[in-house]
């Protein structure tokens, strides 16, 4: 049995927005065999312009049951169903969220026709409800409105059935004995819509950057991990929070990757790969020019100074921030962490003593209160904290293969870049290393991989140079 189900709402966020209609087909297998139908009070306004989307009002909720009021009878009429949609993640969701919110866990296995439609209706020019039904000529009444919506889904699905019940036939005639395309499916219901069980298990359980592409091949995300394929079947198996979650999922079309042998490899590859690609799901990790620095400096008393400003190509930062605002943020945090002086980082501007002092935060370098070594002690606490413990290294690690080593590495205090060699290598010092590998960039990001992979249990070798 089968709930066909589709649902309006006042936005695309499940975790903030309410379910304003819900629409429910029964189809036994055969045909639709009951129906619910109910517009939803959400206890909030509905947006003017998902009013006009929907054509679902406030007037028209007004008197409409909340939706504890009709929980049960949706428990009822699914329970042991598959649920049903197009674009089921979105649908079960919000349902699960509205049952969640009252305590109760509402599970369903799920079956998304949109996937269904791509495996059994190859070829057709979109898979969106609306242009769907009429590249199939199937009537779409109350676009939008829950009841139609659902009701040209039950249709579809109808439609489906049957497509799928003669290719198992024809394929038992043939003594293929493949089992139908909707078992399959239901299995795989997490999956996006173009993605089949078959490309995610010939995806490596080994240590790599992976790509998802849209369908016109543009790489819209970039991830890594210690094990590809276990990482993006956790991608698939998150139950979706957010309409972007949604849009995110049903846009990948493809997945390519690139295996590195390496954790700390993959993780520095990531890095430079979404600076330089910029894909549009990795806004957050996108930043690829570093404007700013923070630099030390003794002053005529002997104090150790902390300061930011613009990058300077002759002289190397000991830490490289994407502007001042994130730099002098940088800052504070220190002087918060190491009862560090607001005067001698550069965050307090006076002729007198610095404002933390008035309030007994500092303890009074600012004035000479406190003895430059003192001082200095706290300071150099501070700038070990985002330094390698060592200035020239390697780290060797694993290779793509058996009989190769991937190595990083560090001069001078500078990320050089990461390569590969294989058992015929001998090194006799740092040059050698720095011949086999590719040149990356050194910033921020790449300062805080190495030294946050340096202190886990990592297993690799680092080999130290004077």
């Amino acid at each position: 049995m089968y709930a066909i189900i589709d649902i309006e709402t006042t936005g695309g966020q499940p975790s903030e927005d309410r379910i304003t209609e819900i629409a429910i087909f029964i189809h036994d297998g055969n045909q639709v065999v009951d129906q619910f139908h109910s517009l939803i009070n959400p206890g909030r306004p509905i947006p003017f312009f998902i009013s006009q989307l929907t054509g679902i009002t406030d007037e028209m909720v007004r008197d409409a049951p909340k939706f504890h009021e009709v929980a049960r009878q949706i428990v009822q009429i699914t329970e042991g169903n598959v649920f049903v949609a197009h674009n089921v993640r979105f649908d079960y969701s919000f349902v699960k969220k509205e049952f969640s919110d009252l305590g109760f866990n509402f599970q369903r296995k799920t079956l998304c026709t949109v996937r269904l439609s791509r495996k059994l209706m190859p070829g057709l020019p979109s898979y969106s409800l609306g242009k769907l039904c009429k590249s199939i000529d199937i009537p779409l009444q109350m676009r939008h409105r829950a009841i139609g919506d659902a009701e040209a889904t039950a249709v579809l699905f109808d439609r489906l059935l049957k497509i799928d019940a003669d290719k198992v036939n024809a394929d038992q005639e043939e003594k293929h004995h493949e089992k139908s395309a909707i078992s399959k499916e239901i299995k795989t219901s997490l999956l996006p819509p173009a993605i089949s069980k078959e490309m995610v298990d010939a995806l490596p359980l080994e240590a790599g950057v992976y790509y998802f592409h849209d369908e016109n091949g543009e790489i819209i995300y970039v991830g890594k991990s210690k094990s590809i394929r276990k990482r993006i079947i956790q991608h698939f198996n998150i139950d979706l929070k957010s309409k972007k979650s949604v849009e995110f999922k049903n846009r990948i079309a493809s997945i390519t990757y690139e295996l590195t042998g390496s954790e700390l490899v993959a993780l520095l590859y990531e890095s430079d790969e979404i600076k330089k690609r910029k894909p549009f799901y990795n806004r957050a990790q996108r930043r690829s020019v570093y404007h700013s620095g923070i630099y030390s400096f003794v002053d005529q008393d002997g104090y150790m100074r902390l300061t930011f400003q613009k990058s300077k190509s002759a002289v190397a930062p000991m830490l490289t921030m994407a502007n001042q605002f994130q730099a002098k943020n940088f800052l504070f945090s220190r002087v918060a962490k190491y009862n560090l002086c607001q005067k001698l980082c550069d965050l307090y501007k006076s002729n007198g003593a610095c404002f933390d002092y008035q309030v007994h935060q500092c303890k009074g370098a600012c004035i000479g209160k406190e003895s430059p070594e003192d001082y200095n002690k706290r300071v150099i606490e501070a700038m070990d904290a985002f330094k390698y413990d060592h200035e020239s290294f390697v780290i060797i690690g694993k290779g793509r293969s058996a009989d190769e080593k991937s190595v990083v590495c560090v001069e001078n205090g500078c990320y050089l870049g990461f390569g590969y060699f294989d058992e015929s290598f001998s090194a006799c010092g740092l040059e050698d290393f720095k011949n086999v590998i590719k040149p990356y960039n050194d910033n921020k990001d790449t300062q805080q991989i190495i030294r946050g992979y340096l202190r886990t249990k990592h297993g690799d070798k680092l080999l130290v140079f004077n």
